[in-house]
């Protein structure tokens, strides 16, 4: 069992006490809706809320990774319970976890005559998981479990669509599954939003279904990274008021836990993330062979952008 309750509490420390004030960015000023915009009066208060979503891989390789995460999470949902901020308070958090998948429908073109081959996926479209503890589609502080309960989230299986989503599903995790009522009330105002994707493939967001491809084709991809940054932005009103850590392969790599393919269009999104001198978002290889390594470079990014979020 690997353990890094210690180095998740160093990375959540500067969250409380961070503050800035006046109209200063500090370079991570938002895009061209966000100076303005948002609930915001343009002070930086403390920081003690946070909105963290997981977009979790449960395509057919994933198995190593998530019983590495299901081990791990307990960990950090205990760090996170335990974390006073400055002024004595706990820290008011919220966790929700979804995959990379949605319900589509394809046909694959096997070529040189031999016909096609329909394809039918499934996926939650971006809802979390409620199938450990209570129902409630995100876990908290008052859960009685929550390091069991999230433990069990974590292990969403490999089972999954095979077309790997993860900007599109954390997209819509936050934002159509809020509006449709499925996560109404997750994302606050003035939280900082945190988003974590998984996966040891690359992005293939489409919204696009019923659609052909070759035995060695990609689906047509039309939500792209961009589109994230801009997606972000629009909800949360500024750059600094969400934050993001992405955990893929960097160049086709292998580890202990098998191969990963190079995630060209996850690391568009983060260098377009921190396009305006900020460091908004982080990349870290899943071939690292420890998970724990991409997660403690995600939340060191989260109490940063938390230090300096625009309330």
């Amino acid at each position: 069992m690997m353990k890094f309750t210690g180095f998740l509490l160093v990375a959540l420390v500067a969250c409380g006490p961070s503050m800035r004030g006046g109209d200063d960015f500090g370079g991570g000023g938002g895009s061209g809706s966000g100076s303005g915009s948002g609930s915001g009066s343009g002070t930086a208060q403390e920081c003690n809320k946070m909105d963290i979503v997981f977009v979790v891989d449960d395509s057919g390789s994933m198995a190593e990774e998530q019983a590495n995460l299901a081990t791990n999470f307990p960990m950090f949902a205990s760090v996170l319970s335990n974390y006073m901020t400055s002024d004595g308070q706990p820290l008011d958090f919220r966790v929700g976890l979804t995959t990379t998948g949605r319900n589509i429908d394809y046909v694959i073109d096997l070529g040189s005559g031999l016909g096609t081959l329909p394809q039918h996926e499934t996926g939650p479209n971006g809802a979390f998981k409620n199938n450990c503890g209570p129902q409630s589609r995100w876990l908290d502080k008052t859960d009685a479990n929550l390091n069991t309960d999230l433990g069990c989230r974590a292990n969403v299986g490999t089972s999954g669509a095979s077309i790997e989503m993860p900007m599109l599903m954390a997209k819509r995790a936050v934002d159509d599954r809020v509006t449709d009522g499925t996560q109404a009330g997750f994302i606050r105002s003035d939280a900082l939003l945190a988003v974590v994707m998984i996966t040891d493939e690359d992005d293939q967001s489409t919204m696009q279904d019923n659609f052909t491809i070759g035995l060695t084709g990609n689906a047509p991809i039309d939500w792209n990274p961009q589109d994230e940054v801009n997606a972000f932005d629009t909800l949360k009103g500024n750059r600094t008021r969400w934050a993001a850590g992405v955990i893929a392969g960097d160049g086709d790599c292998s580890s202990s836990f098998g191969m990963a393919v190079d995630g060209t269009r996850l690391k568009q999104f983060v260098t377009l993330a921190n396009g305006q001198n900020s460091t908004q978002a982080v990349f870290s290889s899943i071939c690292d062979g420890d998970l724990t390594i991409g997660l403690k470079k995600a939340l060191d990014t989260f109490q940063a952008a938390c230090g300096q979020i625009i309330l």
